[in-house]
């Protein structure tokens, strides 16, 4: 069986469709840097640098044409636009409108199954609903579905939503496959340097952050500090990882020996681990920043193959 992967990004879907027994024949993405990894990562696969919303109908037939047949279509369309972390920008509207490109490959590819992943948020977009529509109309059974990462042996809280599209047949519903990890089991306590949490250059809020957690969870205690959201700014070990974002500002903390304590990050092998990527998969080249951007936005590979195999085994 065959899939493509479009909006690939670093390939967390092409991953888990791997996985579960495909042979992974292309991925397309904007971004050069989410190629080099792509391409360094499957290199039987073929990578299509392009902006997907600049192809015209013509242009996928010509890709057809040079790729053949596929049983599956992959898409993680950008999020940004729909996603409550932009903050107080207003979104685009050709940024939302990205789904849509989906469309115009499954037309013309006219695969088995597609399976699309977003933000939870998608479902407020104008178009939802027509977009929906327009998959049924074009022959497909659609569900729309809610998926924890935690629940399909993930490290982390990850709710993100699943179009699942089948041409023959109701798309069974995806049901959790095994009990949560907590980030603990991902995190190396002493492979690291820390460094003291009060020193001249610690930003004052930083420190705040910290000592609020203590009064709460005690001042012996080795946890987490979160840098953004709501609600409290920290979480402890035995349960599984906040949300990753393209940031990956979480501070781990613990007492020192001297009656005070000491921090540091958590380093980008702990997050790949924390987004169920395996130490096989690799970010050579790349730097800190462009590292987290594509793990912030990546698919957990466990859960798209999850997703697979559910639609292959129904």
């Amino acid at each position: 069986m065959r899939a493509i992967d479009l909006f690939c990004g670093a390939g967390g879907s092409s991953l888990g469709a791997m996985a579960a027994g495909f042979e992974i024949v292309a991925g397309f993405d904007i971004w050069l840097v989410a190629g080099l990894v792509y391409r360094a990562n499957f290199p039987a696969a073929r990578f299509h640098l392009c902006d997907l919303a600049a192809l015209d109908v013509s242009d996928i037939r010509s890709i057809y044409g040079d790729l053949g047949d596929v049983d599956l279509v992959l898409a993680s369309p950008p999020c940004t636009d729909h996603s409550l972390a932009r903050g107080a920008a207003l979104p685009s509207l050709a940024g939302l409108d990205l789904p849509w490109c989906v469309l115009e490959f499954a037309r013309i590819f006219w695969p088995r199954w597609i399976v699309i992943e977003n933000v939870v948020q998608m479902r407020r977009w104008h178009g939802f609903r027509s977009f929906l529509h327009a998959l049924m109309h074009l022959g497909y059974c659609v569900r729309a579905q809610i998926l924890d990462a935690a629940d399909f042996g993930v490290p982390q809280r990850r709710r993100r939503l699943y179009i699942v599209c089948d041409r023959e047949a109701e798309p069974p519903e995806i049901a959790p496959r095994t009990p949560h990890m907590p980030v603990g089991d991902v995190i190396d306590l002493d492979g690291y340097a820390y460094t003291p949490l009060r020193t001249p250059r610690r930003a004052r809020a930083t420190i705040e952050r910290v000592e609020r957690a203590l009064r709460v969870l005690g001042r012996d205690a080795t946890f987490l500090s979160v840098y953004y959201g709501s609600g409290p700014q920290w979480q402890t070990l035995d349960v599984p990882l906040r949300t990753v974002t393209t940031s990956g500002h979480f501070a781990l903390v613990r007492p020192d020996r001297c009656g005070g304590h000491e921090m540091r990050m958590l380093q980008v092998d702990e997050l790949r681990r924390a987004m169920g990527f395996p130490a096989s998969f690799g970010f050579g080249g790349c730097n800190r920043t462009e590292t987290m951007r594509l793990l912030g936005n990546a698919v957990c590979p466990p859960v798209m193959q999850a997703i697979v195999e559910t639609l292959i085994g129904a």
